[in-house]
């Protein structure tokens, strides 16, 4: 590992122009070492910065007053009011007297560029600002929430979706989004779900991967890609009780086999920040846990950015009880390893104090310092302030034809379907009149979900809307509510029953309100609110062809809505071109190829239900399903409603000829896939290894590999994977990772549930 070279250097050490002198012909020689070194380094040649560059941080830092390098370590949020975005007056003095880094949440070109300018032309030493937003799933041309989106299996798709992103942020001010959300998560009553890829560690990591690709591409030199911030880290996707913020309690197994790799996955992409997460593992807070953010993220993994706390995290230890003040706070989370102070101003107000008594120190200062000028070196501030306030791109690079075109395939590919009895979907040909039931069919406040950036609601298209689009003239479509989201009032269902009566065809949408998912939105019952429910079971009484389309953001606990469905299509919340991609569902112009991620509980009291889960010594036993003394419930199978990587298609497939071949440490698995219905269809199939036997208990089945293939009608293709022992490697207790020889099976397969599979030894 290169190690910073520059020995620190206090900012009002030196005075004489001797000393003066002396500091510049070392900083000189210093920047040679350090471009040699460029030519060597991998660490270094990832950091994108030159010797020059870094020369110029030094002499930044040297110039700088202790007032000065704490306010870089300040991040500040930008508020809205009714005549627009709007900047504390305290804190835009502080931006003029160059004691902020970074701003939050300010948004618009001239806004922009009228705080960049105070920083810039009226600020000491002109240091400019970083401006940081929620681009979560787009900026302004929205697509499906993540966690549909990982349903596609579409690696380069979502890259692509948050190149788009990364695009119109940039044109329009924004350099740093707050995203990817890599937290694996087990328990959908956790809202935050929505913003994530869902329960598998191997397919979490790399549609992490794939995500910081699209963001910061291969550096910032076009103006059109800005830093990505993984996170939170580490472990905020499995709060106890699924209650948002709540404490973390897992084992160091669990934690290092499960829940770390996507964030690792983001490090080893490059990604430029990350950020702390807002509960505690083990007693200790993540934004004061110098393990989790020195000993492991920076010296174990290398990572070279900067961390930034989630939203005024550092006053949180207060109420955490680790800390008894926020001086106490600011002490803990900055030798912890945090580097930017998001809206708590702890940093500012006593990070001097700190420094005074020597509970912290100026060398610690200065790194911090030098992590975030950095960042801002690679995105090219320095050599133009204004390069991401862009009014031509604005024009001509946000929500274009080519931009629209794509969300529209992103969101058909994310749909499921879930269900579909007696070939209930696609909506057939034959049908004149179509009833649009249902209080998700025409909301266009609800298709954006949660984190929606700028996108604009009253530019969605909404499923009535699709609908009339795609049928025209040629089929009579009619619309009642029936209900709201959340209502109790039942009188609206009485008029939808007589229009699904009238109707040849009902196309029923339900769900929940994007305000149901997402921060801050855990739900203890995640059935259907309201009451759907009854609203479902008058339509579908009339014994009229019904297809439900579901608007949520989370898996929902719908055993009663399964029961009584015909066919169910899962489309997520999918933005700004949600109606219209779902219409391409409904219609059969694409043919669904959505998996789900997450698995679908039966009800709420199953959850955590997962696939990987591990056998215990009484685990159920097919051949005796009413065994009392197994892990099984009284009142509800064990499996879930909807299994991992689950998804139905309009055509049909089938699975043979599995092989596992060794040869040496490679391991060869093969199969054969059929397409057996009578249209061409993509299929995600999908390769799961058991570990039979091991020093410790392994999983009933784990990911290892997938591949979406578009498969013709009558058609058999061989589809091979290739694995080395390295793949068959899993943590011990001695936290280190490494594979066993042993037995194995090989599954392969349209979801985790439904596989076909073959012994094998290594």
């Amino acid at each position: 590992m290169i190690k910073e070279i520059y020995a620190p250097i206090p900012s009002r050490s030196f005075s004489s122009g001797l000393h003066k002198g002396f500091i510049k012909s070392f900083l000189m020689a210093a920047g040679l070492f350090i471009l040699i070194q460029n030519c060597i380094s991998q660490e270094t040649r990832d950091i994108k910065i030159s010797g020059s560059d870094s020369l110029k941080i030094e002499e930044l830092i040297g110039k700088m007053s202790l007032e000065e390098k704490i306010g870089q370590l300040t991040l500040f949020a930008s508020g809205w009011d009714v005549t627009g975005p709007s900047m504390n007056p305290d804190h835009q003095q502080l931006i003029r007297e160059g004691k902020v880094g970074a701003i939050l949440n300010a948004n618009t070109i001239d806004y922009i560029t009228a705080l960049q300018k105070m920083a810039v032309s009226e600020s000491r030493l002109k240091i400019p600002l970083i401006f940081g937003y929620d681009v979560i799933h787009g900026y302004r041309t929205i697509f499906p929430i993540p966690l549909g989106q990982a349903a596609s299996w579409d690696l380069n798709a979502i890259e692509k979706a948050e190149q788009i992103a990364a695009m119109e942020a940039s044109a329009e001010g924004i350099n740093w989004t707050f995203a990817p959300m890599v937290d694996i998560a087990r328990d959908p009553r956790w809202g935050r779900v929505s913003e994530g890829a869902g329960e598998d560690t191997w397919l979490g990591s790399r549609i992490a991967t794939a995500r910081v690709r699209g963001f910061q591409g291969n550096g910032y030199s076009d103006g059109r890609h800005i830093l990505a911030c993984a996170k939170h880290f580490a472990a905020y996707g499995a709060p106890v009780a699924g209650r948002d913020y709540n404490v973390v309690d897992m084992s160091p197994l669990s934690l290092y086999e499960y829940y770390l790799p996507p964030y690792k996955a983001c490090i080893d992409a490059g990604a430029a920040s990350v950020m702390t997460s807002f509960n505690e593992i083990n007693g200790t807070p993540s934004t004061s846990n110098h393990w989790l953010l020195t000993d492991l993220l920076r010296k174990e993994w290398g990572f070279r950015g900067f961390i930034v706390t989630d939203y005024t995290a550092i006053n949180e230890l207060v109420a955490h009880g680790v800390a008894s003040d926020l001086k106490s706070a600011a002490e803990l989370a900055f030798n912890a390893g945090v580097d930017l102070d998001m809206e708590g101003s702890t940093f500012l107000d006593h990070l001097p104090g700190l420094l005074k008594e020597q509970k912290v120190s100026i060398d610690q200062i200065d790194e911090a310092v030098r992590r975030i000028l950095r960042a801002k070196i690679q995105l090219g501030l320095f050599d133009d302030p204004y390069r991401f306030c862009n009014r031509q791109r604005a024009r001509t690079d946000i929500m274009t034809r080519e931009s629209l075109d794509f969300a529209r395939k992103l969101v058909s590919e994310s749909c499921v379907l879930l269900k579909n009895d007696n070939h209930t979907l696609p909506v057939s040909p034959d049908v004149k009149t179509l009833a649009v039931i249902g209080p998700l069919a025409d909301a266009g406040e609800e298709m954006l979900g949660n984190w929606t950036a700028l996108g604009e609601w009253e530019k969605c298209t909404t499923l009535l809307e699709g609908i009339r689009n795609r049928c025209g003239k040629s089929v009579k479509v009619v619309y009642e509510k029936g209900c709201n989201i959340s209502d109790k009032e039942v009188s609206g269902i009485e008029a939808a029953v007589k229009l699904a009566r009238e109707a040849d065809y009902v196309i029923l949408a339900l769900g929940e309100s994007e305000e149901m998912s997402g921060e801050a939105a855990s739900r203890s019952d995640i059935d259907l609110p309201g009451i759907q429910n009854q609203l479902a079971d008058a339509v579908i009484r009339t014994g009229k062809p019904v297809a439900v389309v579901l608007f949520n953001g989370r898996p929902l606990a719908i055993s009663h809505l399964n029961d009584i469905a015909p066919a169910i299509l899962e489309t997520w919340f999918g933005g700004t071109q949600a109606g219209n991609g779902i219409t391409d569902i409904l219609f059969g112009d694409v043919n669904p190829s959505g998996k789900i991620t997450m698995s679908f509980p039966r009800n709420t009291g199953q959850i955590p239900v997962f696939y990987n889960y591990k056998n215990t010594g009484r685990p159920p036993r097919p051949e005796e399903p009413d065994e009392k003394y197994v892990s099984r419930y009284l009142d509800c199978p064990n499996s879930p409603l909807y299994p991992f990587g689950f998804g139905l298609s309009y055509t049909s497939f089938r699975y043979s000829g599995i092989q596992a071949v060794v040869a040496g440490d490679s391991i060869r698995i093969s199969a054969n896939v059929s397409n057996t219905g009578d249209r061409d269809g993509e299929e995600t199939v999908q390769l799961y290894i058991q570990d039979k036997v091991g020093s410790i208990t392994r999983p009933v089945k784990e990911l290892k590999g997938f591949k979406k293939l578009m498969i013709r009608k009558g058609e058999m293709v061989n589809v091979s994977f290739t694995l080395t022992a390295g793949d068959l490697s899993f943590y011990h207790p001695d936290l280190k990772k490494y594979w066993e020889p042993g037995e194995f099976n090989a599954f392969v397969g349209g979801s985790s549930a439904e596989v076909i599979s073959a012994p094998f030894k290594l």
